[in-house]
Formats: C-alpha cells, structure tokens, sequence
C-alpha cells in the first residue's frame, strides 16, 4: 500500500533522522542513506499479515499495528479507531503493536513517520492509516468472494463478519485471513464518510487502560534483562562545560560499582549492581570542571538581554499590514505593556531513561521515544554502527510532551556507556535533579505590546514586539536564517494552522531573536501558551481602556474569523458569559489557534482580601475539525488545564551561576487535586479538517484564568508564574 510522501530507506542517513526530530512541527520529509538487505517483518508469532497496518488471527483477534508514540494523549487508542472503523472489524478484539523502527525503514517505511509531536499524532497519518484499513477490508471480502466463487459487489463486512448479501452466507476474517495475505494490496480505496462512522467518532474505551490500571503495562523504566547494569550520571552544572578530571578511584570500593565511565565531553557515569548504588556513587564522585564563560549568567542578565530586544532597530517582522507605527502615534487613546513568560521544564513523571546492549555487531535500545527514528539515528551514531545494524524498542513513554522528541541525549548517553562495556545491558536512570537541571526547556521571552483606539474605542493598530530564545536557532539552525524564526511566532500569524483570530487595519508582529545558553526544545504547546498569554491578556487591557466588555470587545474583531469566533461564542454560552456569579466571583476569557484546531475558554475566580486565588471553574472549547473519540478530547483537555495552569501558577526555571536553580518538585510545584477547578469542555466540531488536540488549550487556559484576575481585581498581571504575583486588589 502506497504511503504518502514515503521516502526510500536507501536513501536515509542518521542525521537526517536525528534532524526529522528537531524539526517535527516543521513536517521535514527524511531521506536516508543505508542499504538495507532484508524485509524484516513485524508479525505475531500466528496471524496473517493484511497489508501493512492490519494482522488477522485464526480466533478473530485484530492486531492493529500503530507507529506512532503512545504518551498517555490516546493516539494509539484514536490511530486504531480510524484503522477499525475502515476495517469494519469487531473492535472489542483489536489489540494493538508497535513496529520497530528498524522495521520500518527495513520495510521503505511502510508505516510512515514514526516521530510524534506537535499534536501531529492522529491529524498527519489518519489519512495514510485509514487507507490501510480500508484496502485490508477490501482483501477480506475478496478473498471471501473468491472461496464463494460470486462477485465481490455482492459482499460486505461489518464487526469482523462477512456477508454475502443475495445467499446470507457469512464467514469471518479469521477464517479467510490466509486467502487474503495473498492477494495485493489496492492502491485506490475510498473512505468513509465521517457521517457514517460506527468506531471512530465515539467516545470507546481505550485500549491501553486495562494493563496500567492492573500494573502489567512495561514503562522503559522497567525493563529488566539478563545480567543488566544499573548506571547514574552527573551532567556538567554549566551547560556544555567539559569535564577536565575526575577520581573514579574515590567511588570504586562503594557497594555495587563496577565502573565509572566517561561519556562524551560533558559527562561522567557510574555502573553498578543497582541504580540506588550508582547513583549513591556518582554523587560522591570528584569531578573537575572546565571554567564557563556561562558562569555568570543569571535570570537578571537573561532578562536585561531580552528587555533589549524589545526596542532594537533589528528584528523579523511577521505577520503585518498597514501603517502600525503611524495609526498608533495619532490614535485617540494609546495602551502599553510589556509581559514576560520564564524557562519552563518538562518535568515528565519518568525520568530520563535508556536501556542499550552493544556488541561490536549490534547495537540494541529500550527507549520511552517519541521519536523512534530519531532515536535509532542517536544509537547508530553513538555506536558507530550502520543503522541496519541497531534496533530501537519503542516503550511507551510516562510523559513526553516535546523532551523525547528531539533531544535523544538520553539514548545517545545510554549507548556510549554500554559501548564501553560490550555485551552487558546497561539501564541508564537520570535523577529527578540531573533531570530538571539538564532539559531542554521551554524558550524565555518578553513582548511588548502597543495598541491605538480611535475616538469611538475601536481598535485601529496593534503593535506585538517578541524577545526571545529560539527553537530553531538551537536545535537545527539551517532553518534560521537572519534573525528569522517563524515557529517562535506561533498563533500569530497571518496563516497556516495558527493563525491570529482578529481583524486589525493597522497589525505588525515582531520577533528579536535573543538566544542564551540554556538549551531549549518544544514543550507541550511549544510557543503558543507564550503569545497567548501576552496576546490574550493585553486584549482584556485593550477592552478596559475602551470602556468594553473583553468577550464583545473581540467579537467584533473575529468577524472575519468565523471559524475562532464559533468556538469562542460556544464557550461563552456554556458558561453564561453576562449572567451574574456568587459574590466575589469573577469571569475571564481567551481564545487562541494553534496546531490546526481553535480553542477558547472561560475562567471563574475569587481573589480574597489576602490576595489568595482560587479557580472555581473554567470551560474549554476545541474545534478540531473531525473528532476521533470524544472522550479522548476531554481528557486532552482536563490533562491540559493541568499542565497550562500548573505552570502558570507555580513553576518557573531561573539561572544562578550558570546554572539552573530548581533541582525537584520542592522548589518546582506541580498543579495537585485540591487546586483544581471544575473543568467543562465543549466540542466543536465543524469537520472538513484535521486538528490537534493535546496542545492548543493549553495556550487558552492560563490568559483566561489571568483575565478573571484581572476583573476580580483591576490590576493586570504581566508576569508569570503567579506565585511571584501579589494579588490583592
């Protein structure tokens, strides 16, 4: 079966792979450079193998095989609703596997991109998968038809039977499996209709709950094998310090220790029986590091260097039309501000982790991936094998959200500790510390704003200037270019699948690139919750200076944005926007596009005398276009409050010496149960598009909750996170 835009595995290299992870919002089409010798399937043991997504079992089991990473988002859940539904198969005997992805570019990548991120999961494979469950439909019924010597026009299957309509004979797949391996896979299949969806647009149970409810379910950090080594690291304090010496002689008599192995420049490593005896050990370790030039940076110098973007002469403009600058200068009333938004971590629940076994002849690795090419160009690499050579076993990952994308340090770690010790398995744990301190975290920046009302308060220019660090610049400068970085702008441009949601006559969009040397990455909602926050909440600042309620205020800007203003009246409806609340009880409201899908939402707060915040509510709108499963988006939505909102209240990563400051969850807090508000979600669906759906409400949570503030009591807050904030009225 064809795949879109498939590119040949012969022409593939490792840093083409390593790259396609660096750049996964960018969509970048891989080539490599390898010759692969063998067809290597990724087969059950009994089964027959339907073309490349389906495998049929003589019991009627359904093996749905899933590419992309399963982070707790429900992809895989959703990637097999769609393969489902085209398969018309029983879905209460689909079980699901990942192929390899050596596999995958074995087979000419047969199962498409194996990186997930950017809520890219379902929205830039349904297409390819959903043919694959078709054309498997089709070879089913044909090879019934074949055994019923009638025509195939007078079959049809539906929940793993099939039925040959005029005699009301039936038949199972299972039974003609064998028949239909054999037949070649169609090329032209026509899908369904959305409209006539039975599995896919239903809110089913997910496949994968059972197995992390009863414990069964294997996390990388799990994995156990035969005569495996435990190892804990220590990263140099200042990032990209090498070490000059250190004294493996000092830990050697410690429980368990094996060895104490460089790794690279920038790190040291111990080995041991267990990871609580190697990590014991490499905190006693003496290691010497070079001076920094870095050593002096702190958050103060981070933010005077971004403070002097705001006004330089140099910067990218963006999206932009009329005369901004000449509107502003001669408006009636004039609003400024400026906002700024920290370093954030992505603290996910399981470390940083790497299992890898090496031999001079192969090269094998356990990883919680959200890249599995990626990571198999870090092993190739890191082991100085040919990729036909290595092996990548994706696990499931306890959270992602953008830190197993790219980045594939861990594995590269993982694979130069075991290379010096041939043969053993060597788990490499990082530490919560070595975790949090050694990110690549979500980009600092500052923005000021501008805005000119005319005499009648309509909004006539607004003026959005972005100081900050880039992605790109970090992760793959060919796609920077003169200060040009269009990623760090996102939800605010003129196109594309994120776009800004209002009208203005007179619009410039700045970006000032001001790189530091804290490395950076995506981080679940990348720069969206960023540019939301600074948009969303100088619109409410606009709306007070114009004397408007902020909700009609941006009504009238949207008019032109009927697609953003749908999902933003949905949501102020649900909520009862201009019906009265409890005492002391306050609205506030965002809207925002990003990754394909608008969203929108409605925050209640109370501020007390003491100035202590509570959120009683916040009701969340998605247009995603189509939508999968319901209940996924719910859940999308509820772990998105968690994570925008968390971060906006409590969570900040600052610099001292160099180097980061929160070292674990005392000093970096996580969102808990009893600071949760209730959360509703509405669903939009307009069809006709494919969205995301793990990132773009978390851009809307946290303006809409700073909106409420705002109105509670007439200060508006320009700096994040909260706790820094002094509330009162």
């Amino acid at each position: 079966m064809a795949v879109n835009s498939r590119p040949s595995a012969s022409k593939l290299s490792r840093r083409r792979l390593m790259l396609s992870g660096a750049v996964a919002a960018g969509g970048l089409a891989l080539r490599l450079d390898a010759a692969w010798s063998a067809d290597v399937p990724a087969q059950p043991t009994e089964g027959e193998e339907i073309g490349a997504w389906v495998v049929i079992k003589p019991n009627n089991d359904v093996v749905i095989r899933i590419a992309r990473t399963e982070m707790g988002q429900g992809t895989a859940t959703g990637l097999a609703q769609l393969v489902a539904e085209e398969l018309a198969c029983d879905w209460n005997r689909v079980k699901i596997e990942m192929p390899t992805p050596g596999q995958n570019l074995a087979r000419n990548r047969i199962w498409g991109d194996m990186s997930t991120g950017g809520s890219r999961g379902i929205r830039t494979s349904e297409a390819y998968v959903r043919r694959g469950g078709a054309a498997a439909r089709l070879m089913l019924i044909a090879a019934a038809a074949d055994m019923w010597q009638v025509p195939v026009h007078e079959c049809a299957a539906e929940a793993s039977v099939i039925t040959h309509l005029p005699s009301s004979r039936q038949t199972t797949y299972g039974k003609v499996a064998s028949a239909a391996a054999k037949r070649e896979v169609p090329k032209d299949v026509r899908l369904k209709d959305p409209k006539d969806w039975k599995i896919a647009g239903k809110a089913l149970r997910r496949i994968d709950t059972a197995e992390k409810l009863d414990g069964s379910k294997v996390y990388a950090i799990d994995v156990r094998l035969p005569g495996m080594l435990h190892a804990a690291i220590k990263n140099a304090p200042v990032f990209g310090t090498k070490i000059v010496s250190f004294d493996a002689a000092a830990v050697a008599g410690m429980p368990g220790v094996h060895r104490v192995v460089k790794v690279g420049p920038t790190a040291v490593a111990v080995v041991a029986a267990t990871w609580w005896q190697a990590n014991k050990a490499v905190a006693a370790l003496p290691v010497v590091f070079e001076e920094s030039p870095n050593a002096d940076v702190s958050s103060s110098s981070i933010a005077e260097h971004l403070k002097e973007g705001l006004t330089a002469e140099a910067v990218h403009t963006g999206n932009h039309n009329g005369d901004v600058l000449s509107a502003i200068a001669g408006a009636a009333k004039k609003v400024e501000a400026v906002y700024a938004t920290p370093f954030l971590s992505h603290c996910c629940m399981e470390p940083m982790n790497c299992t890898a076994r090496y031999t001079p002849e192969r090269c094998e690795v356990w990883s919680p991936t959200q890249n599995g090419e990626g990571s198999l160009a870090a092993a190739a690499e890191a082991s100085g094998l040919p990729l036909n050579r290595c092996e990548v076993y994706k696990m499931d990952p306890g959270g992602g959200f953008g830190r197993r994308g790219g980045a594939q340090d861990y594995v590269r770690q993982a694979v130069e500790i075991a290379r010096q010790m041939p043969g053993i398995p060597i788990k490499l744990i990082w530490s919560r510390e070595e975790d949090m301190t050694h990110d690549f975290y979500r980009p600092v920046s500052q923005c000021r704003l501008a805005a000119g009302l005319d005499a009648d308060n309509n909004l006539i220019g607004l003026h959005v200037r972005i100081a900050g660090q880039s992605i790109n610049a970090f992760a793959n400068p060919a796609l920077v270019a003169d200060g040009r970085d269009d990623r760090q702008l996102q939800g605010l441009s003129a196109e594309g699948d994120a776009q800004l949601g209002y009208t203005v006559p007179n619009l410039r969009i700045e970006y000032a690139m001001r790189n530091t040397h804290v490395p950076v990455g995506p981080w679940r909602g990348v720069n969206t919750n960023q540019n939301a926050v600074y948009l969303e909440c100088f619109m409410d600042e606009i709306a007070r200076a114009a004397g408007k309620d902020p909700l009609h205020f941006r009504r009238a800007l949207m008019q032109q944005r009927p697609k953003h203003l749908a999902v933003l009246d949905a949501v102020a409806d649900r909520a009862g926007w201009g019906k009265p609340l409890a005492a002391g009880v306050h609205r506030g409201v965002a809207q925002f596009m990003g990754y394909a899908s608008y969203s929108a939402a409605v925050a209640e707060v109370s501020v007390s005398e003491r100035g202590k915040l509570k959120v009683h509510r916040l009701v969340l709108g998605v247009d995603s276009g189509h939508v999968v499963n319901p209940g996924q988006i719910a859940a999308q939505i509820e772990g998105s409050v968690a994570f925008g909102l968390g971060a906006a209240l409590y969570q900040e990563i600052t610099i001292k010496g160099g180097r980061v400051v929160e070292r674990n969850f005392d000093d970096y807090e996580m969102m808990r149960l009893a600071a949760f508000p209730e959360v509703e979600t509405v669903i939009v669906p307009s069809g006709g598009f494919w969205g995301g759906i793990g990132e773009p409400t978390i851009s809307v949570a946290a303006p809409a909750v700073i909106n409420a503030i705002f109105a509670a009591t007439g200060r508006a807050v320009r700096t994040l996170p909260l706790k820094n904030v002094t509330l009162r009225a």
